[in-house]
């Protein structure tokens, strides 16, 4: 393999992560593919591979240790290192009911993928990681995810109160906060990003955003310089508050 910068987005045969994987590779990252079905992985990897982007498949269910465990060793195999790391994979389970009539065990479901899988794989690719001379890991969170968002009344989506995905996100900035915290002193920088209400597969194509705006937050925390941020939160024009 190549001296190219390398990079991991999980969930990233369509979607946000796809357009991502394709905005990096048009950068000249090698882009490693983490799907949990691997016909579609495949798919997209051939696809990136037709335009001239280097790109493998990893068979990867982060909500799975055993697969975790062989996505970091393929990694480890293949490139030796990890450039940047994108928590992209999430999920949204039945936020239509009323957070006092919602089910528990959809909740643990819900933060299973959104929050205990980016913690657990992101401990696991630390050591990859912290081999690149810049390391970068991209948290995708949501606007949902802001706690000051939420509580006013005014807020564009003050409507949504879905309380296992809203949650799950503002849990997963607290997680990227600890994270950054830790290794304030290193090369890493690790982020949180909003890419606001976009239209995919996850919302049935509703959201007004397409999936090149939604990328291109995530794009610039996973090439940030040596004097970027870390530990915050961003959309597209800036901070977010959390």
């Amino acid at each position: 393999m190549s001296q190219a910068k390398t990079v991991l987005i999980t969930g990233a045969n369509k979607g946000i992560g796809y357009e991502t994987a394709q905005q990096l590779g048009r950068q000249g990252y090698i882009v490693f593919i983490g799907a949990r079905d691997e016909s579609r992985g495949q798919t997209a990897v051939e696809q990136l591979l037709q335009q001239g982007i280097e790109a493998h498949f990893v068979l990867l269910d982060v909500t799975n240790s055993s697969t975790i465990q062989s996505a970091v060793h393929q990694i480890e195999q293949q490139s030796g290192s990890l450039d940047v790391l994108i928590n992209n994979a999430g999920v949204s389970i039945d936020e239509m009911s009323p957070p006092s009539q919602y089910k528990v065990e959809n909740m643990r479901k819900v933060y299973d993928t959104n929050v205990f899988a980016v913690v657990e794989l992101t401990q696991q690719l630390l050591p990859l990681l912290q081999k690149s001379s810049a390391g970068r890991i991209v948290n995708v969170s949501s606007g949902l995810g802001s706690i000051t968002q939420n509580s006013d009344p005014n807020y564009e989506y003050a409507a949504f109160n879905g309380l296992a995905y809203s949650s799950s996100k503002a849990s997963l900035n607290a997680v990227t906060v600890m994270f950054a915290k830790e290794f304030k002193d290193t090369a890493l920088k690790i982020n949180a990003a909003d890419p606001g209400y976009t239209a995919t597969d996850f919302n049935g194509h509703t959201g007004p955003r397409s999936v090149e705006q939604a990328a291109t937050i995530i794009v610039k925390l996973a090439t940030l310089d040596e004097d970027g941020p870390t530990g915050q939160f961003f959309d597209e024009n800036g901070i977010v508050p959390w």
